[in-house]
């Protein structure tokens, strides 16, 4: 099997082309592959595929085995790959995902190469009972919840995935090693969920930190810095957009008002290439 690895901001996958379909094995598969120490090692491996109703369709695997809905660090590498590979010669072109359908993508090249993507993202869904959580009610803003005796609030969001959003003092330092895993499997979220540690700095700037359901502590979550821009301007913190600092980079993302999508812009790196036996 021949293989890409990228990476967006660190968030790192081994992707994959020439497949017609998700393999039976792809749970497997990325369970081998994604080890850091017996495998290529990465957050998650990434198939492009055929679809009959966008130019590529994307199914992510994490690292555990299980299929993600949406990735908007792997969206960014699959929509570079297939420029970047002459699959495609348009700057604009949409990509078939699992949990947010087609979504339009915006590549900014540059001596013909994909140096930054912007991802339409679509509209963010805040139904508790949708996202999903739990809780019957419209919207999900600062609702309480206790981990491991710590008092906290969340603010929940799908953006084809679930996430909840969670202010702290200083999401830089926080070691969240205990309470993300016990978080992610809340019985509040009976699909799990990814979390999201925010510190806003001001209006336009928020430090974020995640712990990715399938996948635990990422360096980066598209998706995730999408929630958390959505998140913080329902709680009137932030602006609709704002730059969301990740530990490995910055996503600029936008909440636009007009048409409720939520875009995200940031880049996306080849690291190597390779074939796996």
């Amino acid at each position: 099997m021949e293989f890409t690895k990228m990476h967006g901001l660190g968030n790192d996958f081994v992707i994959v082309y020439g497949e017609q379909q998700l393999p039976e094995n792809a749970s497997e598969l990325a369970l081998q592959i994604c080890n850091r120490y017996f495998g290529i090692g990465a957050d998650g491996l990434v198939y492009i595929l055929p679809s009959d109703k966008a130019d590529f369709r994307m199914r992510i695997m994490n690292s555990d085995g299980t299929e993600a809905e949406q990735c908007g660090n792997a969206i960014r590498c699959v929509s570079k790959y297939v420029y970047d590979n002459n699959l495609t010669d348009s700057e604009e072109i949409t990509i078939e995902t699992l949990g947010a359908g087609v979504q339009k993508v915006q590549l900014m090249v540059n001596d013909g190469m994909v140096e930054k993507v912007r991802v339409d993202m679509g509209a963010p869904i805040l139904h508790g009972l949708t996202i999903p959580t739990t809780i019957d009610s419209d919207h999900i803003i600062e609702q309480p919840i206790e981990v491991n005796g710590q008092q906290f609030t969340f603010t929940a969001v799908s953006m084809g995935n679930p996430h909840c959003v969670i202010p702290v003092e200083d999401a830089a330092t926080l070691d969240y090693s205990v309470i993300g895993p016990i978080l992610e499997t809340h019985e509040l979220f009976p699909k799990k969920i990814n979390v999201e540690f925010i510190t806003v700095y001001n209006r336009s700037h928020i430090e974020m930190r995640v712990w990715e359901r399938g996948a635990g502590p990422t360096l980066a979550c598209g998706t995730g810095a999408c929630a958390t821009l959505v998140a913080s301007a329902l709680r009137g913190v932030t602006d609709r957009e704002a730059t969301i600092s990740l530990k490995g980079g910055d996503l600029y993302i936008e909440w636009n008002s007009s048409d409720n999508h939520v875009y995200m812009t940031g880049p996306a790196e080849d690291v190597f290439r390779g074939t796996f036996e």
